[in-house]
């Protein structure tokens, strides 16, 4: 938008050379380099970092401002000068939220207003000013609505790619980001749940039951596990996990045993009719410390969802420090 407003402007400023004052000439001319070394600038700077420092909203506002001074400056009231005005406005409508956009279209209303009265008699300005008005108003609310639905349809693409359609767990896509922060001074811990016999229950019950063993032990983990310090996912078939970020080794063996025996203790209800009693093998594994490969935590924590299996199932094993 920034390179298109130069190059518009400089273009205006050749074919309009001979009618311009002098003094109007050099100020286009001075605008161009401004305009194309912000289009460098938002080009090379990080947006979050633009955002924080509320660059948007204010480069709508001076740009605002800009087009207005340059339509005194060079006394052209003209369709095609008013026509910039509307560049801020789409800017806005695209970038900003709601109080954002109400801002920039109210500065660009009352700075439309103002350059107007010094141009045109009162009657035309008041005509222009309507119509333009009117068109600024329109562009601001479709597009910004437009803009709205859009960031509302891509949040839900992204839910649903972040989280399992079954249980309502966050999925193995969010569990490689959650891997990668959760480095903290008292290290990291996970445990691995698995579900035993989880073939011979979908053999013997259905598909169905299998999905509804699944739902329910999803149920069972998220009751016993709080969101602010622990996350809950499923990785894939009946493999389940809990990331405890901040927590030693100990602990996270005292909390498995806690979702063991809370597994023990249900049982889960089938659509079919009666009811199922579920054993599951869990394997823990801690991660010392802020370094270390946290690839080697899931490793471990497999490793030792293994050696509960092949120990009996339906039990609590660790990983080798």
């Amino acid at each position: 938008m920034f390179l298109v407003s130069a190059v518009a402007l400089a273009a205006w400023t050749v074919v309009d050379l001979a009618r311009v004052s002098h003094q109007a000439t050099v100020s286009s001319w001075s605008v161009v380099p401004v305009l194309v070394v912000a289009a460098w600038m938002y080009h090379a700077v990080p947006a979050d970092r633009l955002d924080r420092t509320g660059a948007y909203t204010h480069t709508a506002l001076l740009g605002i401002l800009l087009i207005c001074a340059l339509r005194v400056v060079t006394d052209d009231s003209s369709i095609g000068a008013h026509a910039f005005l509307t560049l801020p406005v789409l800017w806005a409508a695209n970038h900003l939220q709601r109080g954002g956009v109400v801002l920039v279209t109210a500065t660009a209303l009352v700075a439309d207003a103002l350059t107007l009265s010094l141009l045109l008699p009162v009657e035309t300005a008041l005509a222009d000013f309507f119509f333009s008005g009117a068109v600024l108003v329109v562009v601001a609310f479709v597009l910004h609505r437009a803009a709205t639905a859009q960031a509302g349809l891509v949040q839900a693409l992204q839910e649903q790619a972040d989280v399992d359609s079954l249980t309502g767990l966050v999925n193995r896509r969010v569990f490689g980001r959650a891997l990668r922060r959760s480095a903290h001074r008292n290290g990291a811990a996970l445990v691995l749940i698995d579900v035993d016999g989880f073939k011979m229950i979908n053999d013997a019950h259905g598909h169905p039951a299998g999905d509804e063993v699944l739902v329910h032990l999803a149920a069972v983990l998220r009751e016993q596990v709080r969101s602010d310090d622990a996350v809950v996912f499923r990785l894939g078939g009946d493999e389940l996990a809990v990331l405890l970020p901040g927590c030693t080794g100990e602990v996270a063996a005292r909390r498995a045993e806690v979702l063991l025996d809370a597994v023990r203790g249900s049982t889960v209800p089938l659509s079919g009719g009666g009811h199922l009693q579920l054993s599951v093998s869990v394997g823990v594994a801690h991660l010392p410390g802020e370094v270390g490969d946290l690839r080697a935590l899931y490793s471990a924590a497999d490793t030792a969802l293994y050696d509960a299996k092949r120990a009996g199932r339906g039990r609590v094993a660790l990983a080798l420090a």
